[in-house]
């Protein structure tokens, strides 16, 4: 009899603590959700994750609330360790970048990997591309090649980071133009055209919808050309580099992971909240105001680029180091 009840009792506890746990799913999200941002303020990352804020929250339902925190430094890498560290409870989310999110734990040992998270979907692909004051008598990429051998290591070319997408393209225009240009990380794309802004560098390697979005807001910029295979619906004035004779594509996709882990139905209801999120005719109105090239891939898609991009930058590793000298 004594063991009859005991084993009633220990199922009771059993079933209460299966409640308790579906509960505590089914409840998410029950606080504030952290959404990473390894860049500063105002650059192009940050400007997308307060623009998919109120969507998400709207198709993650339940009150969610998405607080933007900006992590910034070490070309990104200070704010990925700090959300592959983070629990993983579906409470802290955030973008990761490529390249910068393969390239630096090629280049030096970090605490993280793309496989340290659990991906989400991949929500931008914005194609490379050097901006330059309007001031400045440079009118194009060959005219930039020509002031650089005449100022050899003086033009002055602004990136969000070692290994970035803006620096892997200026070590490409280096290579097939011959020349050598001084490059001056900062710690977003924000800082780079603050700093072409003011003339304090001659060239900021930013993405064609970040300089589309500063030129709509009144920066002083010229765009020398874009970094992809033919002229996007962002800039259709603006030519390619390999219609300019410079055979270089770089660009720089934006998705959203969580630390790797997560609880299965958390994980399900944050990829269909960016899915749908990213397929709401409202906010594709509001991307489309920002210039941003959207690019969404499920979980499996974006795996699949992500391994298969850090294969070839690996090789590139090989081929052309690019830790600054």
């Amino acid at each position: 009899m004594r063991r009859t009840v005991v084993k009633a009792l220990a199922a009771a506890a059993t079933a209460a603590a299966g409640l308790t746990h579906f509960a505590a799913h089914a409840a998410y999200p029950e606080r504030p959700i952290k959404f990473i941002v390894a860049y500063s303020a105002g650059g192009a990352t940050d400007v997308m994750a307060r623009a998919m804020v109120p969507f998400m929250e709207k198709y993650l339902g339940g009150g969610a609330k998405l607080v933007v925190e900006n992590r910034t430094g070490a070309g990104g890498a200070i704010g990925f360790g700090l959300l592959a560290a983070a629990p993983a409870d579906g409470y802290t989310i955030g973008f990761i970048n490529t390249p910068n999110l393969l390239t630096i734990p090629i280049e030096r040992k970090t605490p993280f990997t793309w496989e340290s998270f659990d991906l989400i979907g991949n929500v931008v692909d914005d194609p490379g591309n050097f901006a330059i004051h309007t001031d400045s008598n440079i009118r194009s990429l060959d005219h930039l090649a020509t002031h650089a051998r005449a100022r050899p290591g003086q033009i002055t070319v602004g990136t969000t980071g070692v290994g970035s997408d803006d620096h892997l393209a200026m070590l490409y225009f280096e290579r097939i133009a011959g020349v050598k240009l001084n490059h001056v990380p900062f710690k977003g794309a924000a800082d780079v055209r603050a700093a072409a802004q003011g003339k304090q560098i001659d060239v900021a390697a930013v993405n064609i919808g970040e300089a589309m979005q500063a030129i709509k807001g009144g920066a002083p910029f010229r765009n020398l050309g874009q970094m992809s295979a033919r002229r996007t619906d962002l800039a259709k004035d603006v030519p390619t580099f390999k219609e300019q004779g410079y055979d270089i594509e770089m660009s720089s996709l934006r998705g959203i992971a969580a630390p790797k882990g997560l609880p299965a139905d958390v994980r399900e209801r944050l990829v269909k909240a960016v899915a749908q999120t990213t397929s709401d005719p409202e906010f594709l109105k509001v991307a489309a105001g920002l210039f941003t090239q959207m690019r969404y891939l499920g979980p499996d898609q974006y795996r699949t680029v992500l391994r298969d991009t850090e294969a070839q930058f690996r090789k590139l590793w090989t081929e052309m180091p690019w830790g600054d000298k």
